[in-house]
C-alpha cells in the first residue's frame, strides 16, 4: 500500500447550512482508494485519506465540485457557521466566507474551532468554540476561550464588541497569531485564554 495523507474536506458556507451534495459525496468516493479511510469529524468536515502521489490532482477535482480542501491536524478548522436563517445579506454570509478563507488551515499549537453566528440566536454555538463571532445588526461581537468538552467545559468570554465587517478578519487573525506566538507547547486555546488576561487580548485584537 502506498503512502497516504489526510485532507479536511468541507462543503461551502451557504444559506441553509454547510451541506454536502450527492455529487460531492460521489466524487469523494470515486477519487479515494478502496482501502482509504474517511472520517466524520465534530467540526462538519470529512477527513479523507488520499494517496500522496495523487494529492494535487485529487484536491483540484474536489474543489471543482465546490468542496473546500484544507490541511488536517493542528490547524484552524473551516469556519463552523450557522444556517443563515435570517437571510444571506442580513446574516453576513459573504463576511463569513471571507473569514473562512482567511483562517482555514492556519497551523496552530492545537486544533482550533471558530464559530460564526449570523444573529444572537447563535445556532452554531459560537460560545462553545475557541473563537466565537456573533453578528449583532451591523457589527460583530467576538468571544474567546469556549470549551465544549470535559468536566471543565465552559462558555467563551466576550472579548470585544462593535467590530465592523471590515475589521473582522484582521481582529480574528491577530488573535490566532498571538496564540501561535505565545502558547506554551501544545497549550489548548481555552487554557491560553485563562492564562492571559482579557485586557492583553483586547490590545492584540485592536
Amino acid at each position: 500500500m502506498g503512502e497516504f495523507m489526510k485532507w479536511a474536506v468541507s462543503p461551502a458556507i451557504q444559506v441553509g447550512g454547510s451541506l454536502f451534495t450527492p455529487e460531492q459525496l460521489a466524487k469523494i468516493g470515486t477519487l479515494t482508494d478502496s482501502d482509504a479511510r474517511i472520517e466524520m469529524t465534530s467540526f462538519k468536515q470529512l477527513y479523507v485519506q488520499v494517496p500522496v502521489d495523487r494529492q494535487d490532482a485529487i484536491k483540484d477535482e474536489l474543489e471543482r465540485v465546490g468542496l473546500e480542501v484544507n490541511p488536517a491536524g493542528f490547524v484552524t478548522k473551516a469556519l463552523i457557521a450557522c444556517n443563515f436563517c435570517k437571510g444571506e445579506e442580513a446574516a453576513g454570509l459573504e463576511t463569513a466566507r471571507l473569514l473562512n478563507q482567511a483562517i482555514a488551515g492556519i497551523e496552530t499549537p492545537t486544533p482550533m474551532k471558530i464559530g460564526y453566528a449570523g444573529c444572537a440566536l447563535g445556532t452554531s454555538e459560537p460560545l462553545l468554540k475557541d473563537i466565537g463571532v456573533v453578528k449583532m445588526r451591523d457589527t460583530y461581537d467576538i468571544y474567546v476561550g469556549g470549551e465544549p468538552k470535559g468536566i471543565k467545559a465552559g462558555m467563551a468570554k466576550l472579548l470585544c464588541s462593535g467590530i465592523t465587517k471590515d475589521q473582522l478578519v484582521h481582529v480574528v487573525t491577530n488573535i490566532i497569531d498571538f496564540y501561535k506566538e505565545h502558547a506554551k507547547g501544545k497549550e489548548k486555546f481555552s487554557k491560553f485564554v485563562d492564562r492571559m488576561t482579557l485586557e492583553q487580548l483586547q490590545i492584540i485584537a485592536a
